[in-house]
């Protein structure tokens, strides 16, 4: 090593050497080659890494979906599900004269494991016909991955009137209630969180579909509400109400709704065939004292624009909130931020 110091130390001091322009500028070109190569392989040995890193992840992934369901574990389908339907849920589908897209709404919920039961709340002037009840009957054997198939009845109603979609049930086994649209169609894992999450606090509504109350200026010394639809939950992050299009809710709240809430607001109801859905919110918030649960998942509607597609809908929306608080005799509704997510189901977390 002494020896190489010295070999350089020598030459530094000799006529020129290594100090002269031309070997200093081949110097330096060899010096900027060296380091080029150095970072080729370091960018490249990074690369490398990083690609090593994909491999062993894709590698993992595959292999872990097929072993887990050898030891009981399948990543496609949550765990939080029931394996017996009597601690499912049922699912209560509101439909008038849409024939099709009620097929459509009994076949899918029937093919989700956690369902007990699916009911019809029929309001129509006749009952189903029996080639319908047959058909629907073999929709439900057909889609159903359970041993025990979910039940499937008919509500029946002698009158056309929204009051109808929140009447008790007498054979009715399970304590959660998913109230549905016959043109909404919520993927059975998503059904499934929900239903978890609704587990984790059944007395309160957990729903897909949040709106909100917010309080105007006082006009004539009175406080007045305004109703904030989608835009409005979007927009602020706040909430008050889920919507029983498409929400979970203890059976308990179908006694209540009939029996318990005050008359008028029945009235109300079925004056304006409007507003059942914030009747119902009022029902649960002054039971509780607590906000709805808002859950993340996609829906989807499969049928055509609704009541909420009327240029008068945002009018007729405020006015029942007004018109509700002053029946019940008091603005129950809480406000929330809260939003569950399926932790399982997001990249970013």
């Amino acid at each position: 090593m002494s020896t190489l110091i010295a070999i350089r130390e020598g030459s530094l001091n000799g006529n020129g050497g290594d100090c002269s322009p031309a070997k200093l500028k081949a110097s330096n070109r060899g010096r900027l080659a060296v380091l080029h190569r150095r970072l080729l392989l370091l960018v490249g040995g990074a690369m490398f890494n990083l690609m090593l890193l994909f491999f062993i992840l894709g590698s993992l992934y595959t292999l872990s979906s097929r072993i887990s369901p050898l030891m009981g574990w399948h990543p496609d389908y949550p765990s939080f599900v029931v394996s017996g339907n009597r601690s499912g849920y049922t699912v209560l589908i509101n439909t008038w004269k849409r024939y099709s897209l009620l097929k459509q709404s009994v076949a899918h919920y029937s093919s989700c494991r956690g369902v007990d039961a699916v009911h019809v709340v029929w309001s129509e002037t006749h009952p189903p016909s029996h080639q319908l009840r047959e058909c629907l009957a073999n929709v439900v054997r057909q889609n159903s991955r359970a041993d025990e198939k979910p039940h499937l009845r008919f509500n029946l109603n002698q009158e056309d009137n929204l009051n109808n979609r929140f009447k008790p049930i007498v054979d009715l086994r399970t304590d959660a209630i998913f109230s549905v649209d016959d043109d909404v169609i919520v993927p059975c894992d998503t059904l499934d969180f929900a239903f978890a999450v609704w587990k984790t606090a059944p007395s309160t509504m957990v729903g897909f579909v949040p709106r909100m109350h917010w309080l105007d200026n006082k006009k004539d010394g009175e406080v007045h509400y305004s109703y904030g639809g989608w835009w409005s939950v979007w927009w602020t992050g706040t909430y008050s109400m889920v919507l029983s299009k498409a929400a979970f809710f203890h059976n308990k709240y179908l006694e209540m709704y009939t029996n318990q809430t005050p008359s008028s607001v029945h009235h109300y109801v079925t004056r304006e065939r409007n507003c059942e859905d914030i009747a119902m919110s009022f029902v649960v918030a002054n039971a509780t004292g607590a906000p709805p649960v808002w859950v993340k998942g996609k829906i989807y509607e499969i049928g055509s624009s609704g009541i909420s597609s009327l240029s008068e809908h945002d009018y007729k929306r405020n006015k029942c909130l007004n018109d509700f608080a002053s029946l019940f005799g008091t603005m129950p509704l809480i406000s929330s931020n809260a939003k569950a997510v399926n932790a399982m189901a997001e990249w970013l977390w």
